[in-house]
């Protein structure tokens, strides 16, 4: 079980290494950093709410402690000590309550002037990832374009290597067919082959009919002259024997053009 586990995790690991993208990774990483970007802005942003609303409540609390500090002097002006003594009582509540409330705003000062310098510190650092990141997506794209071109000119792409091997196989074919076709010829031409329609004759028979055809030729043709000469058609020409005929003419015979 160990061993299976062990070959699964490492075939899944070079299946992922063959996924991956760097600059996918880069760009997942970048966009991890804005969004840690944007958390500690708003945390800023609440810590200076928190602020200011401590302070608008000091205001307040600061304005009805005047109040009272007035009414006090007022009511010891018209003789009423009691009314004095009311009214400065109040005042002090509200001072311990200012004070706590200053205190608190000390705190959230000290809080956001940290998470505002952990915010520019963090924007420096997604600024230069950022530039890094760019600089190393682009040396990878053009690593990866040169790889590219380097392997379509040596030809080991599996693009280029598919393209060599179509047209390697479509030069042995045609080399197949022209080989056949000639060996077809001569067996044909050597009469080794016999011609399936019957109309093929051999060289020896193809000469044959030749000569007997040029000799048939020349026996119409000293009938025609006979004929037109007023004599009968020379006995050789009903005999069969042309060249006889042909030696037997007169000759003052009148002589045509073929043409």
């Amino acid at each position: 079980m160990k061993r299976m586990g062990l070959i699964f995790r490492a075939k899944a690991n070079k299946a992922l290494d063959r996924a991956e993208d760097p600059r996918e990774t880069l760009d997942y990483s970048y966009q991890k950093q804005l969004e840690l970007l944007q958390k500690v802005r708003r945390g800023v942003a609440d810590v200076a709410t928190s602020r200011k609303r401590l302070e608008l409540q000091l205001t307040e609390l600061q304005k009805k402690s005047a109040t009272y500090e007035d009414q006090g002097r007022k009511a010891l002006a018209l003789g009423r000590e009691d009314l004095a003594r009311e009214a400065l009582s109040r005042r002090a509540a509200l001072q311990q309550q200012v004070a706590d409330l200053e205190t608190q705003h000390t705190t959230l000062q000290g809080e956001e002037e940290k998470l505002t310098l952990a915010s520019q510190r963090l924007q420096a650092k997604v600024d230069a990832f950022r530039t890094k990141k760019e600089t190393i997506k682009a040396t990878y794209t053009a690593a990866q374009a040169q790889t590219q071109i380097g392997e379509a000119f040596s030809g080991i792409s599996e693009e280029m290597g598919d393209v060599g091997m179509a047209i390697q196989r479509a030069e042995d074919k045609t080399e197949q067919l022209k080989a056949r076709a000639g060996a077809l010829d001569e067996l044909l031409a050597s009469g080794a082959l016999d011609d399936p329609s019957g109309l093929a004759k051999d060289d020896i028979q193809a000469e044959l009919d030749r000569l007997s055809g040029g000799s048939d030729v020349e026996l119409e043709l000293q009938r025609m002259k006979a004929e037109l000469a007023g004599g009968s058609a020379p006995q050789a020409i009903e005999g069969g024997q042309g060249n006889q005929s042909a030696q037997s003419q007169p000759q003052d015979a009148p002589r045509f053009d073929k043409q």
